[in-house]
């Protein structure tokens, strides 16, 4: 598992975010505080305090690189 922080700060963010990390099979969470949700569900993002960056928990074992390139555009 690799942790990153990222910053989702707008709703254009927030919905490619969604796009580029449905693509993956891979589980990715993000962390706010005690806050746990899955990061492929919209709903669950707008639920977090997105004025400031949060962690994202990627469960990947492999092609962690070419995950962390499509996500260079949204981590802190």
């Amino acid at each position: 598992m690799k942790t990153v922080k990222i910053s989702l700060n707008s709703i254009d963010k927030v919905k490619s975010f969604v796009n580029e990390i449905t693509k993956f099979d891979y589980d990715f969470d993000l962390v706010s505080g005690r806050y746990v949700i899955d990061a492929k569900s919209i709903m669950g993002i707008f639920s977090l305090d997105l004025s400031k960056p949060i962690d994202l928990n990627i469960h990947a074992e492999d092609n962690v690189e070419e995950v962390l390139k499509v996500l260079e555009p949204y981590v802190v």
